[in-house]
């Protein structure tokens, strides 16, 4: 057996698509144009890469982009006073500041001063409790694209046994919360989790969001089962040069599985088109106007 590959890459610019047709309705039927600001405080290279990709993006399916880079000595005051302006600020429906921050900010206290209905991040704390409890949240990007990948390939998630495995805030338990809503049974397992092959092994669907380098080869795989990989970590090659894997051994996985996603090229792309999508559904909330087609759960 041979998986499939779930293209991320393509469903992410199809997505895209989406947003740029949003956008423009919103434009012409109502005067409105989504705005999203992103706030950078330092200069970590990552960062500074996600934050112009972001913006860019931004632009490109039609909308405002905000962007806010501040020195890494900025006060948590200065910071808050920023985020408390974008609150205000009717032109901003999205706001997102990158991760991480610098040490002497608290990232929660930051994350939490965001007003819930533009944290186009889904990680502040009335967000998170909304998702768990199945009401309307502002979900996640990174597992909010993931589902979108699982739904369009499986259609019908129902009584599927799904594995997650990785507890984070950002993806494991989002992940979750997103897989029993669409009545998956959910297993959250993590790297101490006991005989984690065994558990692994019983799954329809694996989420592997954990962070190292290969750590589920194809033989923890029941055959035929869907792999969404998560992870991104770059190593080093013998001739010194640098690439991306992910947390599956892909190519024994894919000898195994019945669909997976490439690392590069399947998740990646779709955190930031559904970063878009975000905002695009929080403007229209906003607005008292309808959800977004496509865009969301």
């Amino acid at each position: 057996m041979t998986a499939h590959i779930l293209d991320g890459k393509a469903f992410a610019a199809n997505l895209r698509a989406k947003v740029v047709t949003h956008v423009a309705r919103l434009k012409a039927d109502h005067g409105i144009l989504p705005g999203l600001a992103v706030v950078l405080v330092g200069d970590d290279p990552a960062s500074q890469v996600y934050v112009r990709s972001k913006g860019k993006m931004t632009v490109e399916v039609g909308m405002q982009s905000f962007e806010h880079r501040l020195p890494d000595t900025t006060s948590e005051a200065d910071l808050l006073a920023l985020i408390a302006s974008l609150n205000a600020d009717p032109a901003v429906h999205g706001i997102l500041v990158q991760l991480p921050l610098p040490a002497h900010l608290n990232s929660d206290l930051v994350i939490n001063t965001i007003d819930p209905a533009k944290d186009v991040d889904g990680f502040h704390i009335s967000n998170v409790g909304l998702l768990g409890t199945g009401q309307k949240a502002m979900v996640p990007c990174t597992p909010l694209g993931c589902l979108m990948l699982l739904r369009d390939h499986h259609g019908s998630l129902s009584g599927k046994h799904a594995v997650v495995i990785g507890r984070s805030n950002i993806v494991g338990k989002p992940m979750a919360q997103l897989l029993l809503g669409d009545s998956c049974t959910v297993t959250i397992a993590h790297s101490r989790t006991a005989d984690l092959a065994a558990m692994v092994r019983q799954a329809d669907i694996v989420v592997a969001a954990v962070g190292r380098a290969q750590m589920v080869p194809g033989d923890w795989i029941k055959p035929g089962a869907t792999v969404i990989d998560v992870g991104i970590n770059r190593v080093t090659n013998d001739d010194g040069s640098t690439r991306l894997i992910g947390d599956v051994d892909f190519d024994s996985c894919r000898a195994v599985a019945g669909a997976i996603t490439p690392v590069p090229g399947g998740v990646g792309p779709m955190t930031i088109a559904c970063l878009l999508a975000n905002t695009v559904t929080a403007c229209s909330r906003a607005n008292g106007l309808a959800e977004p087609e496509g865009l969301t759960v």
